[in-house]
């Protein structure tokens, strides 16, 4: 989770850079880490059984929406809103992956997990409550915000799914096969919309975009497929809060983002709502 919480920052980095495009920049982070997954992909091809068509249609339809859907939308909102705001308006993934879990998983959440929500969730309330306002930017804030928001529902949607789907298919296969299906959808994006002319781009922005391919796509989300094979969607989610609190902190400490005492007292809600479900695991 940490290595993800570099990716608002890198995303914020790039459009500050030069005027780059949402579709561009998920484009070159989609290519640049496209043939880590290829790698991975050939080489694990003939280490596990074949998958089925269901497989097929699961993997394709999860890297959609996980992965290039979830992104992209993501990418868009932050446009708008801070990235320490950011990852704590995408934290709101945890409820719906709570709610969708219970509905098609039959898992009833505890406690323990809802005590933890409610905590975590008014640490973030704490951190937006002066931000929204009836002026223009505040009106682009509440763009960003629900742009974001539906992000988290569609990476809820994918947590859940592929929380089944990745103990048929293996959690290396799983991720470097969906990963490579969503990329299609972004190159086909990109050359629709902006084109290879938006590619002339600053040396700071491809520093930014290489790095968001890598360390902040590439790593974590193979510890990511793994985690949801060993623990679960549920507590992965939960678990996860530790993201938008360090994202908070690097924003505020490398893009001059507001954290204030607000700020802390909700990132410290936050962290203890972390430690709640941490210590029941333990």
């Amino acid at each position: 989770m940490l290595t993800f919480s570099l990716r608002p920052i890198l995303i914020k980095l790039a459009y500050a850079a030069a005027p780059v495009t949402p579709t561009t920049l998920l484009f070159l982070r989609m290519m640049i880490s496209l043939p880590f997954f290829l790698v991975i992909g050939w080489w694990l091809r003939r280490q596990e059984p074949p998958l089925t068509p269901r497989d097929w249609a699961g993997v394709a339809g999860l890297g959609f929406l996980g992965y290039y859907l979830a992104s992209f939308l993501d990418f868009i909102g932050l446009q708008f809103v801070g990235a320490g705001t950011g990852r704590l308006i995408l934290f709101l993934y945890p409820t719906l992956v709570l709610v969708l879990s219970f509905i098609f998983l039959r898992k009833r959440p505890t406690l323990t997990q809802l005590a933890a929500l409610v905590l975590t969730y008014f640490g973030i309330a704490l951190v937006l409550s002066n931000q929204v306002g009836a002026t223009p930017e505040g009106e682009l804030f509440i763009l960003g915000v629900l742009l974001v928001f539906a992000s988290a529902f569609c990476y809820a949607a994918y947590l859940v799914a592929g929380s089944q789907l990745v103990k048929r298919v293996g959690s290396m296969r799983f991720t470097a096969y969906s990963m490579a299906v969503a990329t299609a959808p972004a190159v086909v994006q990109f050359f629709a919309i902006d084109g290879a002319g938006a590619l002339e781009l600053p040396p700071a922005v491809w520093l930014y975009a290489a790095i968001l391919g890598t360390l902040s796509t590439v790593v974590p989300v193979f510890l990511q497929a793994e985690a949801l094979r060993r623990i679960g969607a549920t507590e992965f989610a939960l678990i996860g809060a530790i993201s938008p609190v360090s994202v908070a902190v690097m924003s505020a400490a490398g893009l001059d983002e507001p954290f204030g005492v607000r700020q802390a007292a909700g990132a410290a809600l936050v962290i203890f709502g972390v430690l709640l479900v941490s210590l029941k695991r333990s």
